[in-house]
């Protein structure tokens, strides 16, 4: 999403609170400084210093460092004695203390919006108070319904007015956005208004001692919860890093790379992942034992750091001798050449015993994945990047390589590889049930058709038309019995039937090879509107040549034999996809795959033209 659009967005919505908390601000504070006797400003002025002083000493809470300060209960315990007109000139005049002490740090605009939002606080409050029936000046038991009405409006409409103002202007979750704060600072709020109670006390009976004491006990907290936050940061630092290299580790990657292709996802930036792994290690280690291995592990790890300082990279060690690089803002190219950099920073790096090395020096493979918009789960990603590690490695180590770049001629072999490796699979159906591998066979014709068709570039013909083969394999775990049952499927058989895009995805993903073909298993079930399975995806959710595959699966299975269903005709099949369309199908695919259809027909060929 433009970035500009949502910062207009947001100064749209401050210049609305703005407009509001002003409003409120004119309507019951506009002219009352007229009135207020020397005392009485003497009050304003010491309650706008302890507001003041709260304020500076604001701190962060655990876990995700929000910052809070006490100075609420200031107010609050103002508009418990002293009433609504004189709490708005104690804020106006701690506000236009802080605008001068941070003048130059921070834009006066927030200053103002600051204190529209907590005008709209008070003098909510203060009406709540008093329409329940609260008194300014004694703390008074018998009217606690007040005071607790009084705070958990003020409580409320702080939540909803920052909750909102991330809703509108980052388009989150209002309802997660709202459980999470209230997750977060639910305790400290509660200790701001029930200090607010413990400072209208000490106003009312021991005045100004009364308020030296509230804010040594209210500085006291706040310096605790400091303490509480730096010892939160540093536990959790602890616990995301690796002892031995201390990069991040891998459970801190999996929590980065959900982050990253979320954020990627929304703004369309570009982000990579790219895998490494130091070639040969297993040599090295037998060679010279584990504790010069470790030495090696650690020297990489540092070369990272060091390399990747004045970038936003994030680097951990994901496991043994293989590390991550998690790239926001690099697209495919610009992180190949990083790495080029980086792998030939490292074979000029001298380390002890690396002559051993069948590159005559320290050396690494990489594997690069560009994240794409239909790449919906994180694991897909890491696979990418996997397989292109994988490929380095096949072709000689001491390389980088991005997925899905390979040669037209080194594609043509694997392409053929591949297949015949997916067949030697399919055989297992000969005598299980010969109807799916036939259907297999089919549904491969069509898609190598349809990926000509639709002009697919080489890593998605390939990905395609193996997904197209491969798509039923995990029926090989469902029973003889129900594969091949001539009456209706009970309940409890269908319900084994849906789990065989699970089963087929479980048997690609053991494979290093045809892993980045898991999602055309997983997904050929769901339907555009929704109502598919396993997951229930609808629309473009579901990435192109899924929805595409889910079309050429279900007219096979409508044109040709089945123990389970009547057969129909070509024409049938076409009315039957058109009668579809929207609603388990793609529309426009639906209308592109008729027309292959009809052509072919009509050309009596076996083949697409």
């Amino acid at each position: 999403m433009n970035s500009s659009f949502l910062h207009n967005r947001g100064h749209l919505y401050s210049f609305i609170i703005c407009l509001i908390g002003l409003g409120l601000f004119v309507i019951y504070g506009g002219g009352s400084f007229l009135h207020f006797s020397s005392s009485a400003w003497g009050w304003i002025t010491a309650m706008a210093g302890a507001a003041v002083i709260l304020t500076v000493f604001t701190f962060q809470l655990p876990p995700q460092g929000n910052g809070l300060s006490l100075d609420s209960s200031v107010y609050l315990a103002c508009i418990f004695i002293f009433g609504l007109s004189f709490t708005l000139m104690v804020l106006l005049l701690s506000s236009l203390v802080l605008l001068l002490l941070e003048w130059g740090s921070t834009v006066w605009w927030k200053h103002l919006n600051n204190f529209a939002v907590y005008c709209i606080m008070v003098a909510s409050a203060s009406i709540v108070f008093t329409a329940l029936g609260g008194v300014q000046g004694p703390l008074l038991s018998s009217r606690l319904e007040a005071y607790i009405s009084a705070m958990a409006v003020y409580f409320i409409l702080n939540t909803l007015l920052i909750g909102f103002y991330y809703y509108v202007v980052y388009h989150k979750n209002l309802y997660n956005t709202l459980k999470g704060m209230l997750t977060d600072t639910i305790l400290a709020y509660a200790c701001t208004l029930v200090l607010s109670l413990v400072l209208t006390i000490l106003l009312y009976h021991n005045h100004m001692v009364g308020l030296g004491l509230f804010l040594c006990l209210s500085i006291l907290i706040s310096y605790s919860f400091k303490r509480l936050f730096s010892m939160y940061r540093d536990i959790e630092e602890r616990s995301n890093r690796d002892p031995r290299t201390g990069l991040f580790n891998h459970s801190y990657f999996e929590l980065a790379l959900e982050e990253e292709m979320s954020s990627s996802k929304i703004s369309g930036a570009a982000l990579s992942l790219a895998m490494i792994d130091i070639d040969d290690f297993k040599k090295y280690n037998d060679q010279f034992g584990h504790l010069k291995g470790d030495g090696l592990i650690v020297f990489l790890a540092e070369l990272l750091k060091r390399e990747t300082e004045n970038t936003n990279i994030i680097v951990s060690r994901y496991g043994g001798e293989e590390f991550t690089l998690l790239m926001p803002g690099y697209d495919a190219l610009a992180a190949k050449n990083f790495m080029e950099s980086l792998r030939k920073t490292l074979n000029h790096s001298r380390f002890e015993g690396s002559e051993i090395f069948p590159q005559g020096c320290l050396a690494f493979s990489a594997g690069i994945a560009a994240y794409q918009p239909d790449v919906h789960f994180k694991s897909e990603l890491v696979d990418h990047a996997d397989q292109a590690l994988y490929y380095a490695k096949r072709q000689g180590k001491n390389l980088v390589h991005t997925y899905g770049s390979q040669s037209p001629l080194e594609r043509d072999v694997d392409f053929s590889e591949d297949v015949r490796d997916i067949e030697q699979q399919l055989n297992l159906f000969m005598y299980k049930d010969l109807e799916t591998f036939k259907h297999s066979k089919r549904v491969f014709r069509y898609a190598v058709d349809i990926s000509e068709l639709l002009n697919l570039d080489t890593l998605s013909k390939r990905q395609f038309t193996l997904g197209a083969l491969i798509h039923d394999i995990g029926k090989l775990e469902i029973p003889w019995g129900i594969l091949n049952k001539k009456d209706k499927l009970s309940l409890e058989e269908w319900e084994m039937v849906k789990w065989h895009v699970i089963w087929g995805k479980e048997m690609a993903l053991t494979n290093e090879k045809f892993r980045d073909l898991a999602p055309y298993i997983e997904l050929h079930h769901e339907r555009y509107d929704g109502k598919g399975y396993p997951y229930g995806f609808k629309g473009e959710e579901i990435p192109r040549l899924c929805r595409m595959l889910t079309i050429i699966d279900s007219f096979d299975a409508m044109t040709t034999e089945r123990p389970y269903q009547p057969t129909k005709s070509f024409k049938e099949a076409i009315v039957e996809l058109r009668a579809c369309a929207g609603s388990q199908f793609d529309p426009e695919l639906t209308e592109f795959f008729i027309r292959y259809i009809e052509k072919r027909e009509v050309c009596g060929s076996e083949t697409a033209i």
